[in-house]
């Protein structure tokens, strides 16, 4: 039987665990719900009483105990687990992969810090210009022996393919082959020629592609371009998001979006390109030389018409002067316009020496050979510009050139 003093220091064994308990409960850290699961998702941990863990996988979730100073100490407790760190911090669960990318990164840190190549350095790098006064030839081979297949011209340029023994295997435009390297630019030198010779294009990307007056979507509109069609650069994209381009001798913008901005230099040609661009030329010139038939005249009109031949080309080269006489007498050949020569010339706002008195006054004085000559050949059927019936300077408009003008 216990006496008074034994129940003052001895508590009763239900309230005695009662107390652990909440002690246990007390300095036991409480993870957050969320970092506190397990990396197996699918045997989630339950804390109970005073820390101890109930694990489904155990036999009748048994606790495990052991007796240490301050009490007891539940052994099967682990340290809370931590969220899933980021996807850029997460290393591979094989130690083998983890130091082979810290090894990548430790090459990465220590290799030296290359300049950025833009694609601008990266295009001059592979070029390759001509260095001759007129033409060079092009091989099948890198031998000298070889055949031939193409020509570059001067100022001609093209991309580095290949180089051997002297030789540059290169492209330029639709010709492809060797060319010896005394006759050739690299690096530097080429692309201070190609600065020099070639151009910056914009090439349209899309279809109605609308040109500006201003660089803006509420400026006006110039005109419209279609997809492929190119045009010289003036100024590059300079955060306007548009470009300037020489659109019809007048400055225009297009949107960066819809162009292709590239450097741009004359291409060689293969020997089947010149054979059939020359009998592309023959056959040309032969449509425009072709004898239009000889109108019967008198030797007033003649020299007549060598007068205002000599006001209006006096100082072109023979091609050019026939080429107005032609366009005075295809007029005469056409129902659209008067049927003498007289009537032609001093039509009302068509030629401008006519109207001033300066064919008269030629007409009265010393009339050059040439001019003479350029005209009965007109009247006698010839032609350099075909059945044109205009002309005038040069870039004005598109047509036949011949010296400072343009026929059509």
């Amino acid at each position: 039987m216990m006496n008074d003093s034994d129940r003052q220091f001895h508590l009763h064994p239900m309230l005695l665990l009662a107390i652990i308990a909440l002690a246990g409960i007390i300095a036991m850290p409480k993870p957050d719900p969320v970092e506190a699961r397990t990396a197996d998702e699918g045997t989630p941990q339950l804390y109970a009483g005073a820390g101890a863990l109930l694990d489904p996988r155990s036999s009748a979730g048994e606790l495990t105990d052991s007796t240490a100073q301050g009490g007891v100490v539940f052994e099967a407790i682990p340290e809370p687990v931590t969220a899933t760190a980021p996807v850029e911090e997460q290393t591979s669960a094989d130690p083998a992969s983890d130091d082979a990318e810290n090894a990548d990164k430790t090459a990465a840190e220590e290799a030296p810090v290359q300049e950025e190549k833009t694609e601008d350095d990266s295009a001059f790098s592979q070029l390759v210009m001509a260095d001759v006064n007129e033409v060079m030839n092009v091989r099948t081979e890198p031998d000298a022996s070889s055949e031939k297949i193409g020509v570059l011209y001067k100022d001609c340029g093209g991309t580095i393919l290949e180089r051997q023994n002297g030789w540059t295997k290169l492209k330029s435009g639709s010709l492809v082959g060797w060319a010896n390297d005394d006759y050739l630019l690299f690096g530097s030198d080429a692309e201070k020629l190609a600065r020099d010779v070639g151009v910056l294009q914009a090439t349209a990307t899309t279809d109605t592609l609308r040109v500006r007056k201003q660089p803006s979507t509420d400026s006006n509109v110039l005109g419209l371009v279609a997809a492929g069609d190119s045009f010289e650069v003036l100024e590059e994209d300079s955060g306007s998001g548009f470009v300037l381009i020489d659109y019809k001798g007048k400055d225009g913008y297009l949107s960066s979006d819809y162009v292709k901005v590239e450097f741009k230099v004359d291409s060689g040609e293969t020997l089947a390109a010149i054979a059939a661009r020359e009998k592309a030329e023959k056959e040309r010139k032969a449509k425009l030389t072709a004898n239009r038939g000889a109108i019967k005249t008198s030797e007033d009109e003649v020299r007549l018409l060598a007068a205002l031949i000599y006001c209006e080309s006096g100082n072109q080269p023979y091609e050019g002067q026939l080429g107005v006489g032609a366009v005075v007498m295809n007029r005469v050949r056409s129902a659209a316009y008067p049927n003498t020569i007289v009537d032609v010339i001093y039509a009302s706002g068509q030629f401008t020496p006519a109207a001033t008195g300066h064919v008269a006054n030629a007409y009265n004085g010393n009339i050059p050979a040439s001019c003479i000559q350029a005209a009965q050949a007109a009247i006698n059927g010839e032609t350099t510009v075909g059945g044109a019936c205009h002309f005038r300077r040069a870039g004005a408009h598109e047509g036949t050139v011949i010296g400072g003008h343009v026929f059509w």
